[in-house]
């Protein structure tokens, strides 16, 4: 069962506003956004998550440097004895409904998909891989958490925080994020049984988790023993629905012929209909009406009802693999992914022969019992809200290459 270990962190000092050094995880940020968070401190975590070249450095150089640096000057303080990491996320839903989601930060002992106990949920789209895998390198270190979620029941009442938070910060979109160390040794050996008690799901960062491997198999060919290489960052999160907030990634169709009328091409799978109120309503209309909603290129907005047995039986009952399935019957087209439905709607009209199929999200039940199986969900069928905050903690492998 997975080895879930307390890890000494390597966290901001206290002195610093978490408020303008913290950022998203690396694969949500755009270049205006990149920007935006750099120019709110020289120490923002963007600047190691994501860097850039400077004076004649590459960008993993100049992000090892930067590390080495915060280091030097006490900006970055180095925990004396390993913890794990209460993690708190306190938010308010697409319903206005106040939620938060609680886990634990610990160290994750990394295993083979397929061959060990941390499973995949979801497929993975083509990313170059290379990139993560020589910040890794050059950093030494695991500059923020993948998300995991156990089916293991309590682990939610297992890490209720008690007392005034480590460290606090609020981000962009309003999420309250909390973090308190547990050194405890009773309840750090509960919470690493009750996590190895069952299989864990990959929710978020299944790149970041491929990219640890690699590094792990290069120091195995290298003749390394064991050691920090062996395990990642990760939050643990109970699968459970009072603790995920799941919401849809939409799809944007583009680069499609004039002529192709996507409402004919996919009848034989969808009864369609036509919607008066416009795309800005459509997504609250999906799940009343069991649909799939489609903005065309002419304003129009559509209710896509997926017509009983017009789909494979084996097909998962998912929205995003509907929508692989009915891809099939368009003239070859780009698709691009935006939880945010507004973006999608938007790049209708921005974007040459395009439309975008809006998705109903999945529910926590499917993603378990997918779990179960031992299944993969489609790509881009989840989007988790919040985001972790890369910046409340870091987990040190190596010394980073600028201080040697």
């Amino acid at each position: 069962m997975p080895r879930f270990e307390p890890f000494a962190a390597l966290r901001y000092r206290e002195s610093i506003d978490l408020d303008v050094v913290t950022a998203p995880p690396y694969d949500v940020i755009d270049d205006h956004q990149r920007a935006v968070l750099a120019a709110r401190s020289p120490y923002n975590a963007v600047r190691v998550e994501l860097p850039v070249d400077d004076d004649g450095c590459d960008r993993y150089q100049v992000a090892a440097r930067l590390l080495a640096t915060w280091m030097d000057e006490g900006v970055l303080v180095a925990d004396e004895s390993p913890s794990f990491f209460l993690y708190r996320m306190g938010f308010t839903d697409e319903h206005g409904r106040v939620r938060q989601t609680s886990g634990v930060i610990g160290a994750l002992e990394l295993s083979v998909p397929g061959e060990g106990d941390v499973l995949p949920h979801e497929q993975t789209t083509p990313r170059a891989k290379s990139d993560r895998l020589a910040l890794l390198q050059a950093t030494g270190c695991n500059l923020s958490p993948i998300w995991c979620l156990s089916p293991a029941k309590g682990l939610a009442q297992l890490v209720e925080p008690s007392g005034p938070p480590l460290a606090r910060c609020t981000d962009e979109s309003g999420t309250h994020h909390r973090l308190w160390a547990v050194r405890a040794p009773a309840l750090i050996g509960a919470i690493s049984a009750l996590v190895a008690s069952a299989p864990l799901v990959i929710a978020d960062g299944h790149h970041r988790y491929e990219t640890a491997l690699a590094l792990r198999q290069l120091r195995e060919r290298a003749g390394a023993g064991p050691g920090a290489h062996d395990l990642i960052m990760a939050l643990v999160v109970e699968l459970t629905e009072s603790e995920l907030a799941v919401r849809a990634i939409h799809r944007l169709l583009g680069g499609l012929p004039r002529e192709v009328d996507v409402v004919t091409s996919w009848a034989p799978l969808f009864e369609a209909r036509p919607v008066t109120t416009g795309p800005a309503d459509l997504l609250e209309l999906l799940a009343p009406a069991g649909s799939l909603g489609l903005v065309l290129a002419d304003g129009s907005s559509w209710l896509l009802r997926p017509r009983p047995g017009a789909f494979p039986d084996d097909l998962p009952d998912l929205d995003a693999a509907r929508v692989e399935h009915a891809r099939q019957l368009l003239p070859p087209h780009e698709v691009t992914y935006h939880h945010d439905h507004a973006a999608a709607v938007a790049g209708v009209g921005s974007t040459e022969g395009a439309v975008t199929v809006m998705l109903r999200p999945a529910t926590v039940a499917q993603i378990a019992a997918t779990a179960e199986r031992g299944e993969c969900m489609p790509a881009k069928t989840t989007y988790f809200h919040p985001k972790p905050r890369t910046g409340m903690v870091f987990r040190s492998i190596d010394p980073p290459m600028g201080s040697l």
